[in-house]
């Protein structure tokens, strides 16, 4: 059977020396002019600012903030995100989850539908961390839980999916079968019914900040609504949660009827945020450096070391330069992407190729950072132009 395997303290410090040795031994390039290309550039301080922005926003708000880890995962990105506590956080693999635990996280919520092929590995979670969290929208879900025990007597601690109308994933807020399976959950005695959980992706439907609000408005109303037939069906609610960026970036005015936020893109953000309303085009913490490698004057194009596997191909047809921003080059337009190689026109009239010399570098704004960033297994980490590290973010899923 699957098991968790958990670092010991003591492999946990041989680790950070060994990878202290190898970042003395690393060949850093100097500044972001110097890196090899294509790669993904993270500018550490936009990113503590994006970081501080949101946690003083919740504080205000008296509400906690659970960050999502999908978008970096990395343990240091993790760190700025919960201020150091390093708990508190979401995950959407058991990679993810095995990696922030060997990481020294703890309270962490798996938000991913489950199947009985991860109840296992799920059990070791559960037996060795303080707190951890999965969630359920089927009886399916509840029923291999119910079927899986735990050591010392520990019950599942377990959030009951809500769909408030983006229609991915979670039982109907409004249907009633919601309230009688979250009573099937309640009464069962080896689970722990922490509250309500969604995914408010249907935000990412919305333009500009009234718009944001106004989504988020009704998403927490649903919730809100569901959470309250549960209390005259005599459950209490100890935690009822709404996660996108776009919401936790600028809620709505009665997210006093919520207990918490579970947003993760913010940490970078990204072009498609920028569009929507999220940030502005200065709040992007993340850029992938690319270098001109061939002028095309017969089709005036500019042709570029990055292709699909550097930048995600999100985002066709959604941005008047293409799949990304190209930071101070507005007239630049990604119009294609193979492998390798991406073909950049003018967004209007004729490109100079003199103003972009062969060996030249963009930088570019990708319109997803999540999808973007789990192309690179390293990012070099930049103060001003100065490159002062590198992170290795976890990779799959299982």
């Amino acid at each position: 059977s699957l098991q968790v395997v958990f670092s010991s303290p003591h492999i946990s410090c041989l680790h950070r020396r060994a990878k202290l040795k190898v970042r003395a031994a690393m060949d850093l390039p100097s500044t972001v002019q110097e890196v090899p290309t294509p790669c993904l550039l993270v500018d550490l301080d936009r990113v503590k600012k994006n970081c501080t922005a949101m946690r003083e926003r919740c504080e205000n708000l008296g509400l906690q903030l659970r960050c999502h880890m999908k978008t970096h995962k990395t343990l240091e990105l993790g760190e700025i995100m919960t201020n150091g506590s390093k708990r508190c956080i979401t995950v959407s693999t058991i990679k993810e989850a095995q990696f922030f635990a060997d990481g020294g996280y703890d309270d962490i919520l798996y938000a991913y539908p489950l199947t009985a092929n991860k109840i296992p590995i799920l059990q070791g979670f559960v037996n060795k961390l303080e707190s951890f969290h999965v969630t359920v929208d089927s009886d399916y879900n509840l029923d291999i839980l119910r079927d899986s025990t735990l050591n010392d007597g520990k019950k599942w601690s377990v959030f009951v999916m809500v769909d408030t109308g983006y229609g991915r994933d979670g039982v109907k807020w409004d249907d009633k079968a919601a309230v009688d399976f979250i009573l099937r959950v309640n009464e069962s005695p080896n689970i722990v019914f922490q509250g309500l959980y969604t995914h408010e992706g249907i935000a990412y439907n919305a333009r500009g900040r009234d718009q944001l609000r106004t989504i988020g408005g009704t998403v927490v109303d649903n919730i809100a609504s569901l959470a309250q037939r549960l209390k005259e069906a005599g459950i209490e609610c100890c935690n009822v949660g709404i996660g996108s960026t776009p919401s936790a970036s600028h809620p709505p005015s009665n997210t006093n009827l919520l207990t918490e936020l579970h947003p993760g893109n913010y940490v970078f953000y990204d072009s498609m945020q920028a569009m929507i309303g999220s940030c502005t085009k200065d709040d992007i913490a993340c850029r992938v450096a690319t270098r001109v490698v061939n002028h095309l004057s017969h089709s005036n194009s500019l042709l570029i070391d990055c292709g699909w596997e550097g930048l995600s191909l999100d985002g066709k047809d959604e941005l008047p330069t293409g799949f990304c921003m190209f930071q101070n080059n507005p007239n630049l337009k990604l119009v294609k992407m193979t492998q390798e190689i991406g073909t950049v026109q003018a967004v209007e009239g004729t490109l100079d190729f003199s103003k972009y010399p062969l060996g030249s570098m963009l930088y570019m704004y990708p319109y997803h950072a999540c999808a973007t960033a789990s192309m690179h297994p390293v990012y070099y980490i930049h103060e001003g132009d100065n490159i002062i590290d590198t992170y290795s973010p976890c990779r799959g899923w299982y």
